[in-house]
């Protein structure tokens, strides 16, 4: 840039040595002589004050060190976004090669050409693109009016992340001229929205996915946007200091994705402004803070109004340190996969199974847990467990195997809402069992009863195994017992306490442990 100075520099945004700021400033700071720009760094350990010099208030920063005086020469202002997309998709090498002289006739007479194949082969290399990726190619602006759309009318996805755009009408001014535009990322961009006006309708007709991750945008302005975007279905929002301040209302209802993560400002009482979006499929909270939740309008063993087609919830990096946590996400009707990775409640990797399957049996229609599928014997050995170690508890609280005598405390349903359930399903505990401790260290023997219902002439062995071991090194170990290829030999066990229900072990990679297989079971093997 020249040393001239207008005052409409002022809000641009600008890159000095590849770091990015924002023009706060633009005139003369005296006693030195010549024009100067005020900006505010991104990175505000790049400054040297808070935009005074010598006791006079130049700009405001919102860090004591975030500003600096630049030369205007040394700024650099960025590029439109047509010559971002030849910088970056025109293929300079073969284009110089077509350069060369041609003779065409138009009409009748014969004219000299340079380049010509050149210019039809760069239009007919822009008109094919349907993705662009311009991340950090300083893109400021639209450029020449009708020159997008012209040049690359088939772009339906756009990624404009870490550029120099400084307004949303910039961002119109590029959108109206891409009919197709499905997805859009401008992350990274510190964007100034209009005030009063409404947004434009038309120009994010086909819009699916909006990307707006540090552009420090706020939730009034995340509903300006959403109300020009009738077809939005995802949306992210991460690291913007958001603090959700009122419901939505009649925007954001074809929302099926989420991300707020990273917004340190929403509690639990935000969440609930969005708990009536009609088709929030999957919500992402990681890393906001939160402990805890609770669903008022759900009593114990009932199901919430709220987030009524939410499938797929993410709360990795929070603060969860109560059970009543998961006990409360049982109340969602539609959830089916969580993840919840690195919470205080999580973070003890000695306990990182039994952590598993208490989350996998208080929450009954959980069908994926942190990225990994619950397999129908997982989710049997996660809620016998857990039926097990609180059998005295619940005995203690007022639990009787006749469901009719059952006077139960409200501190236990409280704490174990889904026991009664599974005392259901799997019948009351019994005292036998009471006196077991199912959550057992991986390393800890079993002592286990091996029988062959197919050969009654073979005696019943009394084997010491490891709770870790596998089922396909169980049946490694009994194909050299009994000379039987492994291939032939099919596992099941039965326990003790309920004699004739019989559990197969199908899965080789799995342990005993994962089958809740414990001392004094039998092994039941057929060939």
């Amino acid at each position: 840039m020249s040393d001239t100075l207008t005052l409409d520099v002022i809000g641009r945004r600008v890159t000095v040595n590849g770091e990015h700021a924002t023009v706060r400033f633009a005139g003369v700071v005296p006693p030195v002589a010549g024009p100067w720009l005020g900006v505010e760094w991104d990175n505000p350990e790049r400054g040297k004050h808070d935009g005074s010099h010598e006791g006079t208030v130049y700009f405001k920063c919102r860090h004591p060190t975030g500003g600096s005086f630049i030369r205007p020469k040394k700024v650099n202002f960025g590029i439109d976004f047509l010559t971002a997309v030849k910088n970056r998709y025109v293929l300079e090498d073969e284009l110089e090669e077509d350069g060369k002289e041609q003779i065409v006739t138009i009409g009748n007479k014969p004219v000299e050409t340079i380049g010509f194949d050149s210019v039809m082969k760069q239009q007919s290399q822009l008109s094919k693109l349907q993705e662009v990726s311009l991340r950090n190619c300083a893109v400021s602006c639209a450029g020449e009016k009708g020159g997008v759309a012209e040049a690359c009318p088939n772009i339906r996805n756009v990624d404009l992340s870490k550029n120099l755009l400084s307004s949303w009408d910039e961002v119109i001014h590029i959108a109206d001229q891409l009919r197709h535009l499905e997805v859009l990322n401008l992350s990274e961009n510190k964007l100034k929205f209009p005030s009063g006006s409404a947004p434009l309708t038309g120009t994010f007709s086909a819009l699916k996915v909006l990307v707006l991750n540090r552009t420090g945008i706020t939730w009034a302005e995340v509903l300006w946007c959403a109300a020009g975007c009738p077809g939005l279905e995802e949306l992210y929002l991460k690291s913007n200091e958001i603090f959700i301040s009122e419901r939505p209302t009649d925007v954001l209802q074809t929302i099926r994705l989420l991300d707020l993560s990273s917004n340190q400002l929403i509690d639990e009482s935000q969440l609930f402004l969005i708990a009536h979006l009609p088709r929030l499929e999957q919500l992402i909270l990681s890393d906001i803070g939160i402990s805890s939740i609770h669903f008022p309008d759900a009593g114990i063993g009932c199901k919430t109004s709220m987030f009524p087609s939410l499938q797929y919830l993410v709360v990795n990096d929070n603060q969860i340190s109560q059970w009543s946590f998961f006990n409360e996400l049982d109340k969602l009707p539609s959830l089916r996969a969580l993840s919840c990775l690195r919470n205080p409640l999580t973070k003890d990797d000695k306990d990182t199974r039994t952590t598993r399957q208490l989350i996998i049996a208080k929450i009954g229609q959980l069908k994926t847990l942190n990225k990994c599928e619950i397999l129908p014997e997982e989710r049997l050995g996660a809620e016998l467990d857990y039926q097990r170690a609180f059998g005295n508890e619940w005995k203690k609280a007022g639990g009787h195997q006749d469901p009719d005598k059952n006077r139960l405390s409200e501190e236990f349903l409280a704490a174990h809402p889904r026991y009664q359930f599974l005392c259901l399903k799997y019948g009351a505990p019994e005292d036998g069992e009471l006196k077991r401790q199912p959550l057992m260290l991986k390393n800890q023997l079993l002592t286990l009863k091996i029988k062959y219902p197919h050969q009654l002439d073979q005696k019943v062995l009394e084997k010491q195994l490891p709770g870790s071991m596998t089922i396909q090194k169980v049946k490694g170990f009994l194909s050299r017992l009994l000379k039987v290829p492994v291939s032939d030999l099919l596992l099941s066990y039965e326990s003790p306490e309920k004699p004739g229900r019989e559990i197969e072990l199908e899965n080789d990679l799995k342990s005993l442990q994962f089958y809740s297989v414990e001392n004094g079971d039998c092994l039941l093997v057929r060939w």
